[in-house]
């Protein structure tokens, strides 16, 4: 598993596309923080990490299927998944060794936003900020990240064709993320189901991790997605 996982780290970071991954995510992000009107932390007044939180799962989005549509597509595409189920390893080792190299580029991507912890402290009149709130953030936003990225390895195993996959994956993420939230607002479901039924979409439980509650549900909920999209991921490598 940890072969694979390093050879596919090693293959990310080995052209220009890993960098500038990490480069589009700290501009795409530091444009909307510090510089577009109406977006940017001056205009908004307080020492806070909160609009950085409430734009991240958009760039997410369609950052994460971008890392992960050639996960699987390009084995396919190029004959190369037979030769890995010739090695010694199960398909749950050859899954999870990809999962985890997503999820070390992914903290390649997010721990250079730490920088913006620096600059909000030093821009604020006191001095001090919610440290533990911007960390329990920052756990949320790994969590789904994590859930894009099971998204989108489970949406690679489905198609050879990585264009494919990173419209199937960033179609998967919208609707999971906000599919729910819109559902529940119909005139149908208000004062009946509305809140269960958003309870089953990302947003609810992003939203309250993004404020630094780390509850026990909203983890559980994650890491059971995530482990439903591996399984599914799992289940398509069987046929092949």
């Amino acid at each position: 598993m940890w072969s694979i996982c390093k050879k596919e780290f090693n293959q990310f970071f080995s052209s220009l596309t890993g960098y500038i991954t990490i480069i589009l995510f700290l501009f795409v992000n530091g444009l909307f923080l510090f510089v577009l009107k109406d977006s940017n932390l001056f205009d908004f007044g307080y020492a806070t990490l909160e609009r950085f939180f409430e734009l991240s799962p958009w760039v997410l989005i369609f950052l994460v299927p971008a890392i992960t549509m050639r996960s699987l597509a390009d084995e396919f595409k190029s004959g190369t998944f037979e030769i890995l189920q010739t090695l010694p390893v199960s398909r749950w080792q050859i899954v999870w060794g990809k999962y985890v190299s997503i999820l070390l580029v992914l903290a390649f991507v997010i721990v250079p936003t730490c920088v913006y912890i620096i600059t909000i402290k030093s821009l604020s009149s006191g001095g001090g900020i919610d440290s533990g709130g911007i960390a329990g953030s920052y756990i949320g936003l790994f969590l789904l990240a994590a859930v894009f990225a099971a998204i989108g390895l489970c949406s690679s195993s489905f198609t050879s064709n990585a264009v494919v996959a990173f419209l199937m994956s960033a179609f998967i993420c919208l609707v999971l993320y906000f599919g729910f939230n819109a559902i529940s607002k119909l005139p149908a479901f208000q004062g009946k189901a509305d809140y269960f039924i958003e309870m089953l979409g990302i947003d609810f439980h992003y939203r309250s991790t993004s404020r630094g509650l780390l509850d026990t549900r909203d983890v559980v909920y994650f890491i059971s997605l995530i482990m439903l999209f591996l399984l599914i991921t799992i289940k398509n490598l069987q046929k092949r």
